[in-house]
């Protein structure tokens, strides 16, 4: 489990980014992320979880990640093959980076199994996996996230 100290990300927006279409198995450790995070103090968003019937979910999806602290992108075989929204979601969340700080982490790349990760995410951030020791990897992940909202409090 995930330490819950540091309340105070509470209101910090963690956007889990998971291609659709993706194998039960996999689908469902984007929602387990989710409640991980959640659990931990954190205010994670995703589209599975958080659009609206009928809402524009492109441009609520680009309003989520404009708004948040950080773009978790998770990434697995199937996905990093896969043509559609999650590519774009990508696209768009790496614009973002680049208009942070250089010093400021946003995109968190996350492998969800043993895929390749694209190069052009590998040649500039350093990715985490999650498998085959789920709970350390979730744990690094949580506390580089509080230890950089830390940080930016300054």
């Amino acid at each position: 489990m995930i330490d819950r100290s540091s309340a105070e990300q509470v209101a910090q927006a963690v956007i889990v980014g998971l291609a659709a279409g993706q194998p039960v198995e996999i689908d469902g450790l984007g929602s387990r992320l989710y409640d991980e995070l959640a659990a931990a103090g954190f205010g994670p968003w995703m589209d599975a979880r958080k659009l609206a019937p009928g809402q524009n979910w492109p441009r609520a999806i680009e309003s989520a990640i404009e708004a948040s602290d950080f773009f978790v992108a998770c990434f697995s075989t199937r996905s990093v093959n896969k043509r559609g929204g999650f590519q774009a979601e990508i696209r768009y969340a790496l614009d973002c980076a680049r208009r942070v700080p250089l010093d400021e982490i946003f995109l968190v790349p996350v492998r969800l199994d043993d895929c390749r990760v694209p190069r052009s995410i590998q040649r500039e951030w350093q990715y985490i996996d999650l498998f085959p020791d789920w709970p350390r990897g979730v744990r690094k992940m949580a506390g580089m996230m509080r230890r950089e909202l830390q940080r930016r409090k300054g």
